[in-house]
């Protein structure tokens, strides 16, 4: 019998199936090489080569939205998506949530206006969830929860996020604040890409068009908000009722400490689904960068060969990079019926999650 501690975070599901992941990528390519030409004053300063942010992350470039885009018209677009994947009747979703870290605005929710344009019914519950990179996970989760409880029969969770912002702001602050400590602080911004996802979930009884039934098995979830300064995002003073927007990390201590997560986080997963590390057959992890999948893989003695990347070309999207990964993995054939497939996903705050799927 687990004791008291070890059941914490522990959440196991015998009726809850995903029937779509669909996503919307952002249409604008950015190279890495084209964020570091708007750097060549800092870099010329420091003599630091060109091409360092490909060869320290991997990434050698990633999707932005055009200016002015609305986050939740990235979200609509992948919402109807999954709509028409499915064939699903929108009246029979009991929950429409929203989990991205970007918004539309403080309020209302932004799944307002995404229920509002997919013409849900009036008591379908509707609401924003924050988790930083784990939203979409902690969605899915919250979503399962009601589905196994028997509250609803089917719910959305959708996320869209954008880049470009975070990345002008951070680029005109390190040009105007030109130290190898911002510099340091401000290289996982740099990484940021732009999409949109909308995952549907169900109890298996509705009738589908679709032949895609992902068996939610159970999930772990396990923190360290002792390390929430690691990775910070928000709004900063700069004068007088005026504030900027900015994001600093301490990304080789973020990753030391997110990988001592994902160890205990992994072993509870284990336990709790009585697998060996064999029986996993492929995972699909948040994407962040090269270094991040190496020392997580390694760390958790999974093959690489095991896991699906797309930060190279992606970069990191937030809450949208790991569902959208597997959909991905899934139309390349990566993704089989049958596989016994994980989630794993590492947020700041620090946050882990880690979802067992029957793919």
């Amino acid at each position: 019998m687990l004791e008291r501690s070890e059941l914490y975070g522990l959440m196991k599901y015998s009726r809850v199936f995903i029937n779509s992941l669909a996503y919307e990528l952002a249409p604008q390519v950015v190279s890495s090489s084209d964020l570091e030409s708007r750097l060549a004053p800092l870099y010329q300063k420091f003599r630091i080569p060109m091409g360092q942010l490909a060869a320290l992350t991997g990434i050698t470039e990633r999707r932005w939205w055009p200016k002015g885009h609305r986050l939740s018209d990235g979200a609509i677009a992948a919402a109807r998506k999954a709509v028409n994947e499915t064939g699903i009747n929108v009246s029979e979703l009991g929950a429409v949530v929203y989990t991205g870290v970007c918004r539309d605005q403080h309020e209302p929710a932004t799944a307002c206006r995404i229920a509002a344009e997919l013409g849900v019914s009036k008591d379908t519950a509707i609401y924003d969830i924050s988790n930083a990179c784990l939203g979409v996970l902690s969605g899915i989760l919250d979503i399962a929860n009601r589905i196994e409880l028997g509250q609803i029969k089917a719910g959305m969770v959708v996320s869209c996020e954008s880049a470009r912002d975070i990345v002008d702001a951070t680029i005109d602050h390190m040009l105007a604040e030109p130290t190898m400590q911002n510099f340091a602080q401000s290289l996982a911004t740099l990484t940021g890409g732009s999409g949109a996802i909308a995952v549907i979930l169900t109890d298996g009884t509705l009738p589908l068009t679709t032949t895609r039934q992902h068996q939610l098995l159970g999930a772990s979830h396990l923190s360290a908000p002792e390390h929430h300064q690691l990775c910070q995002w928000g709004l900063q003073e700069a004068g007088h009722l005026l504030y900027r927007e900015f994001m600093r990390t301490d990304a080789v201590t973020l990753l030391k400490e997110g990988v001592e997560l994902a160890k205990h986080t992994w072993e509870h997963f284990l336990a709790q689904r009585d697998w060996v590390v064999e029986q996993v057959d492929k995972v699909i992890c948040h994407q962040v960068g090269a270094s991040n999948r190496r020392q997580v893989l390694n760390a958790l003695n999974i093959p690489h060969e095991k896991e699906y990347p797309t930060y190279q070309k992606l970069g990191n999207m937030g809450t949208v990079s790991l569902p959208v990964t597997a959909a991905i993995a899934h139309d390349a054939g990566f993704l089989r019926v049958g596989d016994q497939v994980s989630f794993l996903g590492i947020g700041s705050g620090l946050n882990c999650m880690m979802l067992g799927i029957k793919w």
